[in-house]
């Protein structure tokens, strides 16, 4: 088995759908959501009051940034899938073109990349993840199966002479360091 895509043990009996491509040229597998989500804007909580204020303060608090950066905190929407690939591959995880044109809805770090070792380590099954923001000004409901993002499996070269890096990875999001 070179790549492909199984579903997490928690979603096993859930009925969903392994991703797909939507045409013979697309490059991405469009993912879909695992459950029903509700995906809150960050125009809740106070983003434009806060906003002001720090904006007319010279010297805000550190409590007035903590406030405002909480508003723009991503969410995390589940797709109940992992991706196995070969060793020097990734998957590209990337927003669909309709996303923030229809539902204003955006991949706040750009792209998301999934390791090979992201599957199955000790720490983690492996489940993907979308990190989506909601900059419309209503919250948006994902339903379960609703398309949100698409992956793309990539190769990626290898500098010569490198340091081979000695540690396993033992976890998710963030598991691989700062």
């Amino acid at each position: 088995m070179k790549r492909g895509f199984k579903v997490v043990t928690k979603y096993l009996d859930k009925g969903l759908n392994l991703p797909k491509r939507a045409t013979r040229n697309a490059a991405g597998y469009d993912f879909e959501c695992a459950e029903d989500f509700v995906l809150p804007s960050i125009w809740k909580k106070d983003f434009l009051k806060i906003l002001r204020a720090v904006r007319k303060q010279k010297d805000y608090s550190n409590e007035d940034l903590v406030k405002a950066d909480a508003c723009l905190k991503p969410y995390l929407v589940p797709t109940g899938i992992k991706a196995y690939m070969q060793d020097d591959e990734f998957l590209m995880l990337a927003n669909r073109s309709s996303n923030p044109l229809k539902r204003r809805l955006v991949l706040p770090n750009g792209v998301g990349i999934v390791d090979s070792d992201y599957y199955d380590n000790s720490g983690n099954e492996g489940e993907i993840f979308f990190q989506l923001l909601n900059f419309g000004l209503k919250d948006v409901v994902i339903k379960k199966g609703e398309r949100i993002g698409q992956g793309i499996f990539m190769p990626y070269l290898q500098i010569d002479d490198e340091d081979k890096p000695l540690a396993e990875r033992k976890g998710g999001f963030g598991s691989s360091g700062r």
